[in-house]
Formats: C-alpha cells, structure tokens, sequence
C-alpha cells in the first residue's frame, strides 16, 4: 500500500514540507545541545562548597546569627562562607551553632 499521493506537485510539496520540518528539527537538536554544553560547563567552573558558613542577620551591618557547616541544608540566604578561623572565632563569641549541622562538632568546639 502507498500512502504518498501520485502526482508529481503533491510529491514536491510534500518534499519541500518535510525538507522544512527537518531543518527545525535539526536547529531545535543544535539548540539543545548548545544548552546542554553551557550547563556543564557553568556546573564544571562551580566554586566548590565552603567548608564553613556564617549565617548572617537581616540588615547591612548585622551580625551572624549561625555558623555553619558548608553544606548545610539550614543555612540561609543570608550567608557567606568562612575559613575555619573566623568560623572557630564566631563560636567562641557566641555566635550559635545550627542545631542541624553541628558545626562546633565538626570543629571540635565545645563549650
């Protein structure tokens, strides 16, 4: 059974249509793959995670209201990662630790 019409400008038409349809199929895959290439390569030059993080008030001039572990699921928007010193130094002057990560644990701070 032949199911393509039997006159010669119905084949052209058709010809030309799927012609059509296959360049925007073909721009649509390079599209993709274009998008594909770019969110690896944005995932490739990531930062890695701060090991620490201060979790900070709401204001310019605020304070820190957690330390942190870096990834943390708790840690706010507010925040910011730290080398272990500062993090170490905002424990000891009170700064609390996340109930959730422990980060004075992990630090070996202990009261």
């Amino acid at each position: 059974m032949n199911d393509l019409p039997p006159d010669l400008p119905r084949l052209r038409t058709l010809e030309t249509w799927l012609t059509y349809t296959l360049d925007r199929v073909r721009r649509e895959i390079a599209a993709a793959e274009r998008q594909e290439q770019e969110q690896r390569r944005g995932e490739e030059a990531r930062p890695p995670a701060p090991d620490w993080v201060l979790e900070l008030g709401i204001g310019r001039d605020s304070v820190p209201v957690y330390v942190h572990e870096g990834g943390c699921w708790n840690t706010g928007k507010r925040s910011r990662g730290v080398p272990r010193e500062v993090a170490l130094r905002a424990l000891a002057e009170g700064v609390p630790a996340c109930p959730q990560c422990r980060p004075d644990s992990a630090l070996g701070y202990l009261d």
